[in-house]
């Protein structure tokens, strides 16, 4: 038995026990009048969550790497080549027990915003310049996260039961408010961490060269 247990861990690949559901965008990086902006989808009403702003992406699909799902999904959002999109790297990502996001920091080469045409699940696009982030932080609000439990939850099998000591918690959720669109949720949290994670590299670089 020990035998199995060990050749069973030694070709077991770790993964949260709970079954998220897995998902990959992409952080689009596209020059508008020789400045950098950020790409975003205005969703359309034939998908979920209409109306939202989003970033290019979607599900992961059987046999396909999150990098390669967001290739996929961009190509298929934006109508757009493979040769068009130039991954830039991976950066941090989000996990909780419902869904799992990988975010990968793309360029649009050689293309013109006005040149794309997107396809049925988006209603438009829209840019915002990097610098605009650089020097504007969202607002985050606070959500509570409530525990509730079905009727026929077995309480009396817990110590404490009804009045077990379960662990509340708070949720922030950050908001930019632009001109004509909010942006919120998981987009706005990739937008301001890629944001934080490209000043603390900034500030690094400065540092090393004053030293």
């Amino acid at each position: 038995m020990l035998e199995d247990i060990n050749d069973m861990l030694e070709h077991h690949e770790v993964k949260p026990i709970s079954k998220q559901r897995h998902f990959a965008v992409l952080i689009p990086l596209i020059k508008v009048d020789d400045e950098i902006h950020l790409l975003y989808e205005i969703r359309s009403k034939k998908i979920s969550q209409p109306g939202e702003t989003s970033f290019p992406g979607g599900r992961v699909e059987a046999g396909e790497t999150y990098k390669e799902a967001a290739i996929r999904e961009t190509m298929e959002e934006l109508t757009i080549s493979r040769e068009t999109i130039q991954i830039l790297g991976e950066m941090d990502y989000i996990v909780n027990e419902q869904v799992v996001i990988r975010a990968f920091v793309g360029e649009l080469k050689n293309i013109k915003l006005e040149d794309i045409q997107f396809n049925e699940e988006v209603e438009k696009l829209y840019t915002v310049p990097l610098t605009y982030f650089l020097a504007h932080k969202p607002i985050y609000y606070s959500a509570n996260v409530k525990l509730e439990h079905e009727k026929d939850f077995p309480f009396d099998l817990i110590p404490g039961g009804e009045k077990y000591n379960w662990k509340q918690g708070k949720h922030a959720v950050p908001f930019y408010t632009l001109n004509e669109h909010t942006l919120w949720g998981f987009t706005a949290s990739f937008t301001d961490h890629f944001i934080e994670l490209l000043k603390q590299h900034k500030n690094r670089t400065k540092k090393r060269t004053e030293n």
